[in-house]
């Protein structure tokens, strides 16, 4: 097993905790780790009533200078369960409100040197309820699952959770009925 001598904090923010952490492997080698600790956060998978289609929106993420499609998703709240996270985030980033939110599963996307628990969360049909939130999204739209899976091979999709959400969602068709969370 692996010894952590010390801890550092370097920062801590409402979303992140950064720390320093001295570490030494069974063999003697040592060395130094940087460890961010990141809050909850609760994606969903929104597709549509014949589960051939995503709801995703459009964004520029300026941390790697890309436009990329995603789906919704975000920080939960203390006060709120992910599900609730999960729906607010679509109707904020999207203008719609997911019906039949079911929790999917939790992963680490950075498992190496990040503790960021994502909860993944899949919705069944959608209503309109108005506009996204004006810094939230350039566009939005119903993206049929097909069209999604090219997408993520020409780098127009490349985060984790709308990955796992677009090779799960045909999975939705064979078994619709997640693990219970």
């Amino acid at each position: 097993a692996w010894t952590v001598h010390t801890e550092h904090l370097i920062d801590d923010t409402p979303h992140v905790r950064i720390e320093q952490a001295d570490i030494e492997l069974p063999d003697g080698t040592q060395f130094t780790q940087h460890v961010f600790r990141i809050r909850r956060c609760a994606m969903i998978a929104v597709l549509d009533e014949t589960l051939t289609s995503i709801l995703m929106l459009r964004r520029h993420r300026f941390i790697t200078g890309q436009w990329v499609w995603e789906i919704p998703g975000g920080y939960a709240d203390d006060a709120e369960s992910g599900a609730e996270a999960a729906a607010r985030e679509a109707l904020e980033e999207t203008g719609w409100t997911p019906r039949n939110v079911r929790y999917l599963l939790t992963y680490q996307p950075m498992i190496g040197n990040a503790d960021a628990p994502q909860d993944l969360y899949i919705a069944t049909g959608a209503d309109l309820a108005g506009e996204p939130a004006a810094d939230e999204t350039e566009s939005v739209r119903w993206i049929p699952i097909d069209e999604a899976t090219g997408m993520i091979a020409n780098g127009q999709i490349a985060g984790a959770a709308t990955i796992i959400a677009i090779q799960h969602a045909p999975l939705q068709r064979a078994a619709p009925e997640p693990p219970p969370h």
